[in-house]
């Protein structure tokens, strides 16, 4: 699209002469008006790609040879081979510039269609994906009151209003959607495909019966090691039923556990929704459900505790019809399985109807292709190291593969399955417990098996790298609109907090929980959360930040507990999360600013005022309610409108100062800083007290 532009805007951009750029201009038919043309980028282009050049300078220079002979006149257009001379000398000296130059000055391709633009890009990057070039993007951001250089990065925001303006079609991506599109070009050859175990996801409400279901089918005692008899980690086992293995993720049910449910629906083929015969449908189970149909599953509904007297499982049917989820005796095509984990009934039909459902969707996977799968959980053990437990979804996992998930990579040094027997290699569903990683991988992350640690190790710095850029160009300068906004955030009060944790899964869930306590006038912010135990470092920050520390599952070490008591940091440890979300909230009362409730002390009539020259006017008042105190607030009320609010300067009795006056008794009151009281004005005497919050 046609736009007017300067000539000398055009010079700057391709590096040239304001003469340069009319002489082609003239030649290709440009009209030039006040040192402005009408045209588009693309008519620039075709003049200087049609037009000849505007004409070479000639230089002199006299040759060599005895005095009196003629000098030779060299016509040089800039491509003599021979150095010798002032000329050569002037050429050699100036030839890095004009390649840098020439470098900076070349015109940027214009690329067409969609243009992929990673987030985080400086203004070089972003004026060499969109063919803008980069005085172009600093006066154009410029005009938007953003003053930038050529390598400050961009936030998503500036990069989308400058492809606007230029007319191109970007796309942001992060690092995240390419992990994602990684695992997307995983494509096999039919032939290639082997049967694989469905992996089960098992979630729900709390406390109603997921883990004892699945204690019952595995005959373990997992439930009993939990505390509060709640799973706080995700669990990730295999059961063999009718010579056909089955996996299963036990996902948490309790509301903390939001983003695990959702990790487990991630990698899930079927999602069985337990739901307690005597309760209902809850909250959580309304959450699962939509976990499920979000990653597009089949889901089982199994009415666990059957057994109990005031169990009604045609109100739960209904429920769960009123949440899109139909038993198929209904006409819908969810399968319902009726249960109970303590009495073991149904366990088989459950198990048979997880392979019918399975054996619809036809699960398979490629077991001879490079190791792909997720991380189910991650966490520092004490004698061996960062511990991650990986979902193989894709080819098998041998002991030596080099392997990466996002910022952390390794070699495959040791792998357990799920009893913590060794193993050699895990295929398609199977998960393993592997140690090797150089970090604590996040828990959900993809992982994959590459073809050397070298090769890790490059791709987990380049994705350390992103995420980096990535969240510096999330962070903005100080702007005038962003004035008005930092200094309403200042009167917002922050509960700052360390958190750490055992494991990877629980840190990530309790900062979610906690971050999601809301008030207008308290602002919890997490300032540093990890895995293991609390050491002096966080005693140190937490002393420098005023904040608080919350340990999870963990223990400070003796160190962090002496330094603690020296520095006055409050470190306080749980085992179960809904107690730590309650002290939060409890501690959010206390840090809100208290409001100040107005308290009348009492009333005084005034009788008869008198002058004092040093003074200036003194009411004579009787007290006819309440009690006037010497430091109480003060309002003149006059016909009941208030002429003045101010402070009690002097009160006396007689000759002598009170500090106080009851109710029924005379008193003289000096006003501070008002003279003009009235006979008949009354006084009353009021006080501010702070009033405990609560949210």
């Amino acid at each position: 699209m046609a736009k007017k532009r300067k000539v000398s805007d055009i010079a700057t951009q391709r590096g040239t002469s304001v003469d340069d750029v009319l002489a082609h201009l003239k030649k290709a038919g440009i009209e030039v008006v006040d040192g402005v043309v009408n045209v588009d980028e693309e008519a620039i282009e075709k003049a200087y790609a049609t037009a000849p050049s505007a004409g070479a300078p000639v230089r002199r220079r006299s040759g060599g040879g005895p005095a009196g002979k003629k000098r030779r006149v060299i016509i040089d257009a800039g491509a003599s081979r021979r150095g010798g001379g002032q000329g050569g000398r002037d050429r050699r000296r100036g030839r890095g510039r004009n390649r840098e130059r020439d470098q900076q000055a070349a015109a940027p391709v214009v690329p067409t269609g969609l243009v992929k633009v990673p987030s985080g890009s400086s203004v070089k990057d972003v004026s060499q994906l969109l063919g803008i070039s980069t005085p172009d993007i600093i006066k154009t951001l410029m005009g938007y009151g953003e003053m930038v250089t050529i390598t400050q990065t961009l936030s998503d925001e500036a990069v989308e209003v400058l492809a606007a303006d230029f007319g191109r079609q970007v796309e942001i991506t992060r690092a995240a959607d390419e992990e994602a599109e990684l695992e997307k070009e995983a494509v096999d050859a039919p032939d290639d495909l082997r049967p694989r175990p469905a992996v089960i996801t098992v979630m729900g409400h709390v406390d109603h019966g997921k883990t004892s279901l699945l204690d019952a089918v595995r005959e373990t005692e997992v439930a009993r090691g939990e505390a509060g008899g709640i799973t706080q980690h995700i669990g990730a086992y295999q059961v063999r039923h009718d010579g056909r293995l089955i996996t299963f993720i036990d996902t948490p049910g309790h509301a903390a556990f939001t983003a695990m449910r959702a990790r487990g629906a991630k990698v899930t083929d079927i999602a069985a929704i337990v739901v307690a015969a005597d309760d209902g449908v809850m909250p959580q189970t309304v959450e699962a459900i939509a976990h499920a149909k979000a990653a597009g599953v089949p889901i089982v509904i199994v009415v666990n505790k059957i057994d109990k007297p005031d169990a009604n499982i045609e109100r739960i049917k209904q429920q769960l019809a009123e949440q899109g989820v139909v038993p198929e005796e209904w006409g819908g095509d969810n399968v319902f399985v009726e249960a109970s984990a303590k009495k073991r009934i149904g366990l088989e039909n459950f198990l048979d109807m997880l392979l019918l459902v399975a054996d619809v969707a036809d699960l398979k996977a490629n077991p001879d292709a490079p190791a792909s799968g997720f991380v189910i959980e991650s966490r520092l053990d004490p004698g061996r190291g960062v511990v991650a437990t990986v979902l193989v979804n894709r080819g098998t996992l041998h002991v030596g593969d080099a392997v990466v998930a996002g910022e952390a990579s390794g070699r495959v040094r040791a792998m357990r399955d799920y009893r913590g027997e060794p193993l050699k290699a895990g295929g398609p569903s199977t998960p393993v417990e592997i140690i090797g990683f150089d970090e604590l991988p996040v828990a959900g992350e993809f992982c994959r098996v590459v073809k050397d640690e070298r090769t890790a190790r490059s791709l987990a710095h380049k994705r350390a790298t992103r995420l980096k850029t990535e969240a510096l160009a999330r962070q903005r300068a100080l702007t005038l609109d962003d004035v008005f906004a930092r200094i309403a955030e200042g009167q917002v009060l922050d509960l700052n907090l360390v958190v750490k944790a055992d494991v990877q899964g629980s840190l990530e869930a309790l900062s979610e929980a906690l971050l999601k306590i809301q008030h207008p006038e308290v602002k919890v912010r997490i300032i540093h959360s990890g895995v293991g135990g609390v050491n002096e470092s966080d005693v140190m920050l937490a002393s420098a930040s005023d904040a608080i520390i919350i340990g999870f599952n963990v223990r400070p070490s003796p160190a962090a507990s002496s330094l603690a008591e020296t520095e006055g940091v409050d470190i306080r440890t749980y085992r179960v999360i809904y107690k730590v979300t309650e002290d939060i909230t409890a501690a959010l009362v206390g840090m809100l600013k208290p409001t100040f409730e107005e308290v009348v002390l009492g009333q005084a009539e005034v009788r008869a005022t008198f002058k004092a020259s040093k003074l200036g006017t003194i009411a004579g008042c009787m007290v006819t309610h309440g009690v006037i105190t010497r430091n109480a607030g003060v309002r003149v009320l006059r016909n009941d409108v208030v002429v003045h609010d101010g402070r009690i300067a002097s009160l006396k009795r007689f000759q002598e100062d009170a500090r106080e006056v009851q109710e029924g008794f005379e008193c003289g009151i000096l006003l501070d800083g008002f003279n003009d009281v009235k006979d008949g004005d009354v006084l009353e005497a009021f006080e501010t007290r702070e009033v405990a919050r609560e949210v």
